[in-house]
């Protein structure tokens, strides 16, 4: 039986994918910051509480988790803010979280991986970093640098058997992305010089069009894992899908 380890399970992306894993009759280790009992308890399931900023945490998870066949990079937040508004631990906290902890994590599971001769990285980023978008500079920035690095690491370690994958979800008004995105962004500000802007990006990020269902991002990091010839980059949702051509 495989293993993979998703980071942010919580809700939205990382929770559609453990659920779909452990369905097809994998052992799913679902890591959070705050492990609850969103997932009934299994016997294929481990819940473990991990925060990608702490090392500590990490080592814990990754030796309590075993053998890892597939890590999931899900865990992030955003933020809709200007740059003016944002102070350094805000940004520095974002990157934190999305960049840093997507390195760390990585870092911490390819030894195992390589000794193995066989291993796949799934780095959830956003189709945001294919878009110029106001007020989600800092934001695009942090997961443009994991497509980066994503489209690196796979030459890296590709000669040991492991593969590299970016799954780059569209826009999910339906998970709970944006609230907590929001209560981690407590204090940033909008200046009054931005507000119209931010006015037309909320109405547009929130409005009618095509989105990005939590169960989409579940089957492209299922074809991540599974399809040996699956792409660097693969769009989850319509509207990523329309991006990426």
């Amino acid at each position: 039986m495989q293993t993979i380890l998703i980071t942010g399970s919580s809700s939205g992306f990382g929770l559609a994918t453990a659920k779909l894993f452990l369905a097809r009759g994998w052992r799913v280790v679902a890591t959070m910051r705050r492990p609850n009992d969103v997932l009934p308890a299994q016997p294929n399931l481990t819940v473990l509480p991990l925060d990608v900023t702490d090392a500590g945490s990490i080592a814990a998870a990754v030796a309590a988790a075993g053998p890892v066949d597939v890590l999931v990079n899900n865990a992030g937040f955003g933020g809709l803010a200007a740059v003016e508004g944002m102070d350094m631990g805000q940004l520095r906290a974002m990157f934190e979280t999305n960049t840093f902890g997507t390195f760390a994590m990585t870092k911490a599971v390819l030894p195992q991986m390589r000794a193995r001769g066989a291993g796949v990285v799934v780095n959830v980023t956003s189709s945001v970093t294919l878009l110029t978008v106001p007020l989600l500079s800092v934001y695009k920035a942090s997961k443009a640098a994991v497509n980066a690095f994503g489209e690196c690491l796979a030459e890296e370690v590709a000669p040991f058997g492991i593969r590299v994958v970016t799954v780059l979800p569209g826009r999910a008004p339906g998970t709970r992305f944006g609230e907590a995105s929001r209560a981690r962004m407590t204090g940033a500000e909008i200046p009054e010089a931005y507000g119209a802007m931010a006015q037309a990006l909320f109405a547009n990020l929130t409005g009618p069009g095509p989105v990005t269902e939590a169960e989409e991002v579940a089957e492209a990091v299922w074809r991540a894992a599974t399809d040996p010839a699956a792409p660097l980059r693969i769009a989850a949702g319509a509207d990523a899908v329309a991006l990426m051509g």
